[in-house]
């Protein structure tokens, strides 16, 4: 009798872990028996388990979580995950995986760490939240600065200098730059 199985990620269990701690929701889309999927989903803790899938059927079954309202971010290394990658979301390549999984992922891991999908999540979300704030500063900067420079204020008595309006205005890119580049603090949950 020989028995062959594929060995979990070393982090696999600790990505999981910090995804569900994000409220993310996983599930394993694999080609395996629904007993040896359910035996490594149950090492993770993944409760989602779509076993006996054929390597042309992952692009369904991530079409068919999309029609239930999920955005979904797929992971995958080989040849097989290559259709689904390209329908999710967002497709993630392991680095290590081969070159058509990797030329079809939006993001690619540069290790063969799954825990980087968590730094991805949360780098994504980082960004965006310093985007929000920079927009947010822009408006009220030339929100505020653009009629006061016009002249809105001189019925009663105030003008704006010139020099002020432009040194105000170069104030405003100073507050977004540096605000970008507090970015150089991020730390990763992981």
């Amino acid at each position: 009798m020989i028995a062959a199985a594929d060995t979990l990620k070393e982090n696999s269990k600790e990505a999981i872990e910090k995804l569900h701690e994000m409220g993310k929701e996983t599930y394993m889309i694999t080609g395996d028996n629904e007993r040896t999927a359910k035996a490594i989903a149950k090492q993770v803790g993944i409760h989602n388990i779509l076993a006996n899938v054929m390597p042309e059927d992952k692009e369904k079954e991530v079409r068919k979580l999309q029609r239930k309202g999920k955005v979904v971010a797929m992971v995958g290394d080989g040849i097989n995950d290559a259709p689904a990658l390209a329908q999710s979301d967002v497709g993630i390549a392991v680095g290590a995986g081969t070159d058509v999984a990797i030329e079809t992922g939006d993001i690619i891991l540069m290790k063969n760490d799954l825990r980087d999908v968590v730094t991805a999540i949360d780098l994504s979300s980082y960004t965006l939240r310093k985007i929000k704030q920079n927009l947010f500063w822009a408006f009220f900067y030339n929100g505020a600065g653009i009629p006061i420079a016009a002249g809105v204020l001189y019925p009663i008595g105030f003008l704006l200098n010139p020099i002020i309006a432009g040194t105000a205005m170069a104030f405003s890119s100073v507050s977004v730059v540096s605000n970008s580049l507090l970015m150089k603090f991020y730390k990763s949950k992981i």
